[in-house]
């Protein structure tokens, strides 16, 4: 049987843990030649071994898609060992300091918003240029519900994923008639080691359940049903478009 995304070669950042993880697995199972990236070595390492065991094909590239000569590095491996780029899931992030806006540092800041935004316009900017000469692609960027109301303590987040959404639209402008989409996705809370990192416990699980009208958390593997949809030539007509995956946050 023809899987939808046979030939095809995707890099997946933040492919380590999450939903980076379950996208690049998903992706796998459907014929991509994933390159994974992650500042986490070992855990990389481990996903796409056992991708590989499982009969797919996979690499793992260290990256700090923070640094812009990194994403270089990471592109330039992926058409090294495969030849071509059709896909990218520009998917790392870190949740990063929560501070009102007056006592938030600006290390801090600094720091969310060269992970969470500056890295996509970097990865971007790298990966368009074998796209373009391919007159083909498919990128999906990560924002969040963030991406589109306010969220108290979280100025650096909410302002990055803000601007997510805003360079998605503009490069979706500028290279549609070039035969690239390039869509953003927007989730509520998942249920990923981001939420864990962050410290919260399970009491505060349980209340950020009650934010969500479909009453739990999301899973990685459903944003990476989403990702999957954007990234195959089924969402062939979609491109500058947001697309929560909020359990209904955003309804409210």
């Amino acid at each position: 049987m023809e899987k939808i995304l046979d030939n095809k070669v995707a890099i997946v950042t933040g492919g380590a843990s999450g939903i980076g993880e379950a996208t690049a697995r998903l992706f796998a199972t459907q014929g991509a030649s994933v390159v994974i990236s992650d500042v986490n070595e070992k855990a990389g390492n481990a996903v796409a071994q056992q991708i590989r065991e499982n009969g797919g094909h996979a690499v793992f590239v260290k990256a700090d898609v923070s640094r812009p000569e990194e994403c270089q590095t990471l592109v330039d491996r992926a058409l090294e060992v495969n030849g071509r780029l059709d896909i990218a899931f520009n998917n790392a992030g870190i949740g990063g300091e929560m501070n009102p806006v007056a006592d938030m540092s600006i290390e801090g800041w600094n720091r969310i918003i060269a992970v969470n935004l500056s890295s996509v316009y970097y990865c971007m900017k790298f990966q368009l240029a074998p796209m373009l000469r391919q007159k083909k692609g498919a990128i999906v960027n990560m924002s969040s519900i963030l991406g589109m109301v306010g969220f108290a303590n979280s100025a650096g987040y909410v302002a990055a994923k803000h601007g997510v959404v805003g360079l998605t639209r503009t490069a979706a402008l500028e290279y549609s008639a070039s035969g690239i989409r390039i869509n953003v996705i927007g989730p509520a809370f998942i249920n990923t080691p981001l939420l864990t990192n962050a410290g919260i416990d399970d009491t505060a699980k349980h209340e950020l359940q009650k934010v969500h009208p479909i009453g739990r958390l999301g899973e990685s593997a459903e944003v990476a049903e989403l990702v999957l949809w954007l990234s195959s030539d089924k969402a062939s007509f979609v491109t500058g478009s947001y697309y929560p995956v909020d359990g209904g946050y955003l309804a409210q």
